[in-house]
């Protein structure tokens, strides 16, 4: 795709933060939009963000979690806007708990929005994208899915298999030839709301605030950079300077780039 305008671009979790921001740049951009979330008052927002570019915005409430929902909510797409172009699996959660912690309830809340909420939308809409002969997905994965750290084993899981999904689902793509490729994006620290919406286990000494600190890029810096890997038919794309350090850090060896988390962690905890 080396156009949006005229195209129709459908986005998970819309409602705030790069969800948002890619609505927002894909409307000016003469797109189309096909949004959804479980946030409405969020998802409001945004249409009401999008409106007076001159593209026709549809929303809907739907909880990526929700396989039923999602495959209704890809047919009701093209029943709105006629086809599809773009799929952006960005809806996500976060978790921060140590693996003895964890509960089995939390651990699959997470992996059902993270990682099953990015095959269900890859399922649902796929036929639609190469029904219409040009067609990309983009798959929000994480730093996380580049390197494990202590307190994040259900993130970790959840992100290092959306971009072995989305590594294979490429080259399917590659091999296919049908007019559709698939861009995994690896943002480090963006500003939005999925640290103050997480579930954090109170002996990691996590709180919200702490990501605020370290979170240097915005939605709408993020956003442009995912729409342009997409114009440029990225494989992968990095969001921040920081998430470029934690890829050359993924490139270590484990011993070595584990060795240096586990430091970092327990000088962390002796001043605290």
């Amino acid at each position: 795709m080396k156009s949006f305008d005229g195209r129709v671009a459908a986005v998970t979790g819309a409602g705030s933060g790069i969800g948002r921001a890619l609505a927002e740049e894909l409307a000016r951009r003469g797109a189309h939009l096909a949004l959804c979330d479980i946030d409405d008052a969020g998802l409001a927002e945004t249409v009401t963000r999008a409106d007076g570019h001159g593209v026709k915005s549809t929303a809907r409430h739907v909880d990526g979690a929700d396989r039923v929902a999602m495959h209704t909510w890809a047919d009701a797409v093209v029943q709105e806007h006629g086809h599809v172009n773009l799929l952006c699996n960005n809806a996500g959660v976060a978790l921060a708990a140590p693996v003895d912690a964890t509960t089995y309830d939390d651990f699959t809340w997470l992996m059902d929005i993270d990682f099953w909420g990015v095959v269900f939308g890859t399922k649902a809409f796929l036929p639609h994208l190469k029904a219409a002969g040009e067609g990309h997905i983009v798959n929000v994965s994480s730093v996380f899915g580049l390197v494990s750290v202590p307190s994040q084993s259900a993130y970790n899981a959840a992100k290092f298999a959306v971009r072995g999904f989305s590594d294979a689902l490429r080259m399917e793509l590659d091999i296919d030839g049908a007019g559709v490729s698939c861009t995994t994006v690896h943002p480090g620290g963006v500003k939005t709301n999925i640290a103050r919406n997480a579930r954090l286990d109170p002996a990691t000494g996590h709180e919200p605030r702490d990501f605020d600190a370290i979170a240097r890029t915005s939605p709408e810096h993020a956003a442009k950079k995912i729409l342009t890997a997409v114009e440029r038919n990225r494989r992968r794309v990095t969001i921040g300077p920081d998430a470029k350090v934690v890829d050359l850090v993924s490139r270590l060896p484990a011993a070595l780039y584990q060795r240096m988390v586990v430091y970092g962690a327990r000088r962390r905890s002796a001043r605290s």
